[in-house]
């Protein structure tokens, strides 16, 4: 479906649903402030007037993203992430260059838990005691020599705040242009954070019919 002109995508809009592209640098949800009250879900509401949120993504981040059009479908397609049945890959690029995993298929698993970073909110860090386990599937794509780069695809297992980002800089490959994880040098590499939620696969609540939506990124 064609862009419309309020800074927003729709890819797919039926009676139950809508898959929407995110721009980078837009928040999901309203936040504190009147300055954070513009956001994809006011938007979109404008146009679908009973669109209701289901996930987020990170202001920083752009790409794929699903809304419901009632209570019962909000509630199923929670239900459907909280049951990790919606498949979600993306497409980052990190500074250095990131060996690929010593497995079969070439996929990596960052194992390692969050917490809330109290003292610095809203940043998040890895914590063996107080973190919630949390894992991140990772894969090697290609190394740019000359950014000494590496783009990679990522499936988050789990769902948690930060979770790409705070992986990847515990590797010690943060995603370039991140400014809350990577040091300076890596955050001058690029304008935006270079992340983006490239595959959406899921299971239409109503229909029952399995959905994949695709999303190139702007990097």
């Amino acid at each position: 479906m064609a862009a419309l002109n309020a800074g927003f995508e729709v890819l797919h809009a039926d009676a139950s649903l809508l898959v929407l592209n995110k721009p980078a640098g837009l928040l999901s949800v309203p936040g504190r402030g009147e300055d954070k009250q513009d956001c994809l879900s006011r938007r979109v509401q404008q146009h679908y007037p009973d669109a209701l949120i289901v996930h987020r993504l990170d202001m920083a981040t752009s790409g794929l993203m699903l809304m419901a059009r009632s209570l019962a479908i909000q509630r199923a397609l929670s239900q459907s992430f909280e049951k990790r049945e919606i498949h979600k890959t993306y497409l980052a690029v990190v500074d250095g260059c990131l060996a690929p995993a010593q497995s079969p298929d070439g996929w990596g698993l960052i194992d390692l838990p969050i917490a809330a970073d109290w003292p610095r909110r809203p940043l998040r860090v890895i914590d063996a005691a107080l973190g919630k386990p949390s894992q991140t599937r990772w894969l090697v794509l290609a190394f740019d020599a000359a950014t000494n780069s590496t783009r990679v695809a990522l499936e988050p297992v789990t769902g948690r705040s930060h979770q790409l980002r705070v992986h990847l800089q515990a590797l010690g490959h943060p995603i370039l242009g991140d400014r809350l994880y990577a040091p300076e040098a890596a955050q001058a590499k690029a304008s935006r954070l270079l992340l983006h939620a490239s595959l959406l696969q899921l299971t239409h609540p109503a229909s029952g019919h399995r959905l994949t939506f695709e999303s190139a990124p702007g990097f």
